[in-house]
């Protein structure tokens, strides 16, 4: 015989007893609206794949050595 699974999730709607998202986004609101200005992009991720793209040529240019050698 097969059980009916239990209904686990909430009441469906907008009804929230404990006030907890009306606290959340009351405490949203209140927060100040200041936001960081973005950042310039650094030259980091730039400077690990050129030197990325170097060091695979190194490799394929000495396993070519190895094998031809």
């Amino acid at each position: 015989m097969s059980r009916p699974m239990a209904n686990n999730q909430g009441p469906q709607g907008t009804n929230d007893p404990a006030g907890s998202t009306q606290m959340f986004r009351a405490f949203v609101d209140d927060a100040p609206q200041t936001r960081q200005p973005a950042a310039a992009p650094s030259s980091g991720p730039r400077v690990g794949l050129i030197v990325g793209i170097v060091a695979a040529v190194v490799v394929v240019a000495a396993v070519a050595w190895l094998a031809l050698g």
